[in-house]
């Protein structure tokens, strides 16, 4: 059985960096093409900057999820290596 939850836990890993590398692609796109990039579905950086607006917003619990959110990618990342 724990082979089957490792093997879950490194399939959603490996989700989790695709789903951050297209996001970086879509990033770059929208900085070189500008925000309506035919084949991207919405506002990349524009949602980017929403979530950082209210978790600025938020004051300290802002802070504190943005902390927890960086904590879990480091953990994750020390983790996997």
């Amino acid at each position: 059985m724990p082979d089957v939850l490792d093997t879950v836990k490194k399939w959603m890993g490996q989700l989790v960096e695709v789903g951050m590398l297209l996001i970086a692609i879509g990033i770059v796109l929208q900085i070189l093409f500008g925000r309506q990039v035919d084949f991207l579905p919405g506002d990349i950086v524009g949602n980017i900057i929403q979530v950082v607006d209210k978790l600025g917003d938020g004051g300290l619990a802002g802070l504190i999820a943005l902390g927890i959110v960086i904590w879990l990618f480091w953990r994750r990342k020390m983790l996997s290596s």
